[in-house]
């Protein structure tokens, strides 16, 4: 019987799940359906339930509804909790399981370049969704975590959070300092760089040894990653994150193993196509 999967978020319109999730269901011959679907805020909870209603057994949540879908589900599984965002939930019996996979997605896409995390120092820039998914899952990894972003206050908020959790964190402020001598995993988490602006900083003088990278992978390589390579850094864009937190989504799902190679695939050919649109 087929099986219905989908992606809600606002916008919507930009994402490549529904290509990467296809090729995957086509490569291991798995009767199934990938969606997207537009849904406003103020309609989350009738799309939740419509959903439901139309038999889907699970599906991707993006912003802007990633906190707040969890007052409509009966179940968190621990890294759900941890992050206090789902991304990702299945029907189970009747029950809605909210699960998050962003940070464990993120962590898989670092870690052959990285090469161990316990006692290795990572700065975080910026301090909202994503950045909280990374920072507790690299904090669980044993990584000491630094929190920079515009508003402080945030920052401290997520500090203290990785703190609740048993990690190790501080914070500090939106801008070069000693932090930059010795840090071994550089991430950019905010939306800066998508319409090619400059990072409103330099990296000047960060360790060669550093791995730098910026979330997004549209463009990709923003002008973050271009200053870091000047620099002698290792550099990845966001498509490894994309292409983990949705393996691991896939197998929450369905169990098994996700076959990553056709999903990674399927997506370097849908940024290709769009390169040349």
């Amino acid at each position: 019987m087929e099986k219905h999967f989908a992606v809600i978020g606002h916008p919507i319109e930009h994402t490549l799940s529904p290509k990467m999730h296809k090729a995957g269901y086509e490569a291991l011959g798995i009767d199934a359906e990938y969606q997207r679907f537009h849904v406003e805020p103020n309609h989350l909870a009738q799309a939740v339930a419509g959903l439901c209603a139309l038999g889907f057994s699970g599906w991707n949540v993006t912003l802007p509804h990633k906190e707040k879908i969890i007052s409509c589900l009966d179940i968190l599984t621990p890294e759900a909790r941890r992050a206090g965002a789902v991304n990702t939930v299945k029907i189970l019996e009747g029950q809605r399981i909210g699960h998050n996979t962003d940070g464990d997605g993120f962590v898989r896409s670092v870690e052959k370049e990285l090469n161990g995390f316990k006692r290795k120092k990572a700065v975080l820039l910026g301090a909202g969704g994503a950045s909280k998914g990374i920072a507790l899952a690299l904090a669980e990894q044993g990584m000491q975590i630094h929190i920079l972003n515009r508003t402080p206050e945030k920052a401290k908020i997520l500090m203290e959070l990785i703190k609740q959790w048993g990690g190790t964190a501080t914070s500090g402020d939106f801008a070069p300092g000693a932090w930059i001598e010795d840090v071994d995993l550089l991430v950019q988490t905010t939306s800066v760089g998508l319409q090619g602006e400059p990072f409103p900083f330099s990296v000047q003088g960060i360790p060669d040894r550093a791995l730098v990278v910026d979330i997004i992978f549209n463009p990709r390589e923003t002008a973050f990653l271009q200053e870091a390579k000047k620099q002698g850094c290792r550099t990845l864009n966001g498509l490894g994150m994309l292409l983990y937190q949705g393996a691991l989504a896939w197998e929450f799902w369905l169990g098994g193993q996700a076959p990553v190679e056709v999903m990674r695939q399927a997506l370097e050919d849908q940024l290709n196509a769009d390169v040349y649109k």
